[in-house]
């Protein structure tokens, strides 16, 4: 699955449009409120920032512009379970917590991402997280689904309501998920302990493109052509999923209300494929 013009104009558009809303949204917010459990809407913000930076420095295979000792080598041994300790060493290094500073800030980092984008194109690969190898637009993609997420904290600490379009959310399953694991994810998802014998067909289905199978062997995951009768399909909203995958809405809720569907020949074997293919810890 390759980026076609649609989606890279739709990335483009997206990721300033969502910031744009995020900055109106926190343009009268207190900084100090908690958006989640360990951060306030400042320092979420702060995250942001930081995220977009180091976005930058991938595409100009440059030192980040944070003020963190070892971020190059902390970025390149991080690994799935670990990224909550290299954001919260990013924070701690960033003491900045002025909001109209940080949007300021987030919105030059995001131009310059953009633009960064743009001279690049979208076949260039960066070098992520833990190894892995991502291609540029599941980079943008990845940064739209921070905007999205963290703007969802900020709004429900805030009491209004946040939509994340379906259709930018589907970018970040189609665009980062599948193309980080087509290109390689490195060492991103290693886990101790042993590796759990033969194979397990994943197929991630929606409405905004085309069906993707992605195959646990032997603790790596690979792309695979799409396979009709996978042992686990799963077909759901976008937004929903993105947001059950990250913690903000339960697994029983998303199928209870129809935004989830899980199918396939042994369905029962799906948690033993999120063991390895899992979200952020």
């Amino acid at each position: 699955m390759s980026v076609t013009p649609q989606q890279w104009h739709r990335l483009r558009t997206s990721v300033p449009a969502v910031l744009d809303r995020l900055a109106d949204l926190v343009a009268d917010a207190p900084p100090e409120r908690p958006a989640t459990a360990h951060w306030s809407i400042a320092d979420t913000v702060a995250h942001l920032s930081a995220v977009a930076s180091i976005g930058v420095s991938m595409l100009r295979a440059a030192p980040p512009d944070l003020p963190v000792p070892g971020l190059l080598e902390l970025r390149r041994r991080t690994t799935i379970d670990t990224i909550s300790v290299m954001n919260a060493e990013v924070l701690r290094h960033y003491p900045e917590r002025r909001l109209p500073v940080l949007v300021d800030r987030l919105r030059a980092e995001v131009a310059q991402m953009l633009r960064a984008a743009e001279e690049v194109g979208p076949h260039h690969e960066v070098s992520w997280l833990g190894g892995a190898r991502l291609p540029v637009p599941g980079l943008l993609a990845h940064l739209l689904n921070e905007l999205n997420l963290h703007s969802w904290d900020v709004a429900r600490a805030m009491r209004v309501p946040w939509v994340i379009d379906p259709a930018d959310a589907a970018l970040f399953v189609d665009l980062f998920l599948v193309g980080m694991t087509r290109h390689g994810h490195g060492n991103l998802l290693d886990r101790p302990g042993p590796v759990r014998p033969g194979r397990i067909a994943v197929t991630f289905q929606h409405r905004y493109g085309p069906a993707a199978t992605l195959a646990l062997v032997s603790g790596r995951v690979t792309v695979e052509p799409v396979d009709p009768r996978p042992d686990v399909r799963l077909t759901f909203d976008p937004a929903t999923f993105t947001l059950m995958l990250f913690g903000r809405v339960g697994r029983i809720r998303a199928v209870l209300t129809r935004r989830l569907s899980v199918g396939g020949r042994r369905p029962w074997l799906l948690p033993v494929f999120l063991r390895t293919m899992r979200p952020p810890s």
